[in-house]
């Protein structure tokens, strides 16, 4: 019990910290306090870099076809946000 306890709480904090670098682009929005042609900017980068990474995943998953563009529809949503 010794030994899986601190492998726990190293998951733990993987965890934590792989969830905190994947925030959405509304949730750094926010945290930047845009508003109004900044915030409109900063979506616009934040969706053009999304789809150019997740194009670039589902060509590393050698994805075509339907499967591509459902891979990339929802890397896509859960990258923004929304």
């Amino acid at each position: 019990m010794t030994k899986i306890l601190p492998f726990a709480l190293m998951l733990s904090l993987i965890a934590g910290t792989a969830s905190a670098q994947t925030a959405s682009c509304h949730s750094r929005s926010a945290e930047k306090n845009l508003h109004g042609a900044a915030e409109t900017s900063f979506l616009k980068k934040c969706d053009r870099d999304a789809h150019a990474s997740c194009d670039s995943a589902a060509a590393d998953k050698k994805l075509h076809g339907a499967a591509k563009t459902s891979f990339t529809k929802k890397c896509v949503r859960d990258a923004i946000g929304t």
